[in-house]
């Protein structure tokens, strides 16, 4: 489990605040703990010792959080449901929309979405938006579907028995995923073939939030790596990819954070590093001033030429990332203005098996930028029309094409990056001109001037 009671997670956009010590609660008598306990009050108590404790605005948004817990705790809850929603309406009162309480449901996708991992039988899947029927993508590598032979472009009839006509791309991914060794029966529609039925096992699946390939545009061997979110295993399939991509011969790369919501920020430093070779990665400031700056370690796997995609959802750890390459002049940014969020939250699995996110600290780039709802500005600003997403959204081979008019302006500007790098790395390969000076001209030898070549 990657949740600690202080695990830092980038969660979403929220505006900075004061940061003022908060008055700590009064000890609670054994009396009133014995009470407390197999009681829904239980997790309203835990939850806001968490908020009063570690928020980053010891001033709670001017509200006076000894009276929250009073008003929690006098009430009688006959559910956790009612309990729940008590805690909801205490936790808006902070105007903070990601300081939030999350069911034992709803913790659990969050617990899966962050660690990289989930239990089921490793299939993505697609609504075909003629047909209506939920198309298999592809199976993930070392899965039981790859296992079990199934293939790109198979249909997805029944899930155990019921029909997948009229459910959505959540509702068949929710009846897949299961308790690990638990089977499920998927029937199974292959051009050529009759329907069949596949029995699988639901394993422990480590999900791919990395994809990469080595792309001839422009005449460039250009290396693109799309993440789609910053979990727990990102940054080991990015050093994967990276060095996957150097050793196939990439003259530069493109890495494309479009719709990518953020995650862990960790993560977010350790791929920041394998890009950057020195200066700060972000700093962050919590609820008593204290600052702290993460630093690159001297790590980068690479210093080819780099350009980075961005969108409107490009959020939280995207936009620290972004940041600091950008703020250190390692790469270009193009595409459209990020989400705008500048707060790092910390999770919490509470006592019932539900879950709190509580805002910990603010974040700054490298420059000192606060990009709370202003995001960041790309160099290059490449907008797309409502047109243009609806022929990406309904044509999908598009993607990262010559056609995806924001990949396309990435390319121009890689372009001129690459051939300015083979312009330099030609001159070193010249053999050096000896001095031809005439014998009587007291010239003395001069040091050719030295070149820096990003390897």
């Amino acid at each position: 489990m990657r949740f600690s009671s202080c695990h830092p997670l980038m969660l979403g956009s929220a505006v900075a605040a004061g940061a003022v010590l908060s008055v700590l609660t009064p000890a609670l008598s054994p009396a009133v703990h014995a009470s407390l306990e197999d009681s829904p009050k239980a997790v309203l108590d835990e939850a806001w010792q968490i908020v009063n404790r570690e928020y980053v605005d010891g001033t709670f948004n001017n509200v006076d959080w000894q009276a929250i817990r009073y008003e929690l705790m006098s009430r009688e809850y006959t559910s956790n449901t009612q309990a729940y929603s008590a805690l909801r309406r205490a936790l808006q009162r902070l105007e903070d929309p990601y300081t939030r309480f999350m069911t034992p449901q709803q913790f659990e996708a969050l617990t899966n979405q962050t660690s990289g991992e989930l239990s089921g039988v490793g299939i993505r899947l697609r609504k075909d938006a003629a047909t209506n029927a939920l198309v298999i993508v592809e199976p993930i590598p070392n899965s039981p579907a790859s296992g079990a032979g199934i293939q790109s472009g198979d249909r997805l009839l029944s899930i155990d028995g019921e029909l997948t006509d009229d459910m959505t791309l959540d509702e068949a991914s929710e009846r897949i995923r299961g308790e690990e060794g638990v089977a499920v029966t998927l029937r199974i529609e292959r051009d050529g073939a009759n329907p069949f039925n596949v029995e699988l096992t639901r394993a422990r699946i480590e999900l791919t939030n990395v994809f990469y390939d080595l792309k001839t545009d422009q005449n460039m061997n250009v290396g693109y790596i799309q993440l789609t979110e910053f979990s727990a295993h990102a940054a080991e399939q990015m050093q994967t990819a990276i060095q996957t991509l150097v050793e196939q011969g990439a003259e530069g790369f493109v890495l494309d954070l479009r719709g990518n919501p953020g995650g862990l920020l960790d993560a977010s430093v350790a791929i920041a590093r394998m890009w950057l070779p020195s200066g700060t990665i972000v700093r962050t400031v919590d609820r008593v001033g204290t600052s702290e700056n993460i630093r690159a370690t001297n790590t980068a796997i690479t210093q080819l030429p780099l350009v980075v995609l961005v969108d409107g959802n490009s959020a939280s750890s995207s936009e620290i990332l972004t940041g600091a390459l950008r703020d250190n002049n390692r790469a270009t940014v193009v595409g459209s203005q990020t989400f705008g969020k500048a707060l790092v939250q910390s999770v919490h699995r509470l006592s019932d098996g539900s879950g709190l996110a509580v805002t910990i600290s603010h974040y700054f780039t490298p420059n000192g930028t606060d990009i709370s709802h202003r995001g960041i500005v790309p160099d290059v600003a490449v907008d797309l029309s409502e047109a243009q997403m609806r022929q990406l959204s309904s044509n999908p081979e598009r993607f990262a094409t010559l056609a995806d008019p924001q990949y396309s302006r990435a390319i121009s500007v890689l372009q001129s990056d690459v051939l300015t790098l083979r312009q330099t790395r030609q001159q070193l390969s010249r053999p050096a001109t000896p001095n031809t000076a005439p014998d009587n001209v007291g010239t003395q030898a001069v040091r050719p001037t030295e070149i820096l070549v990003r390897p």
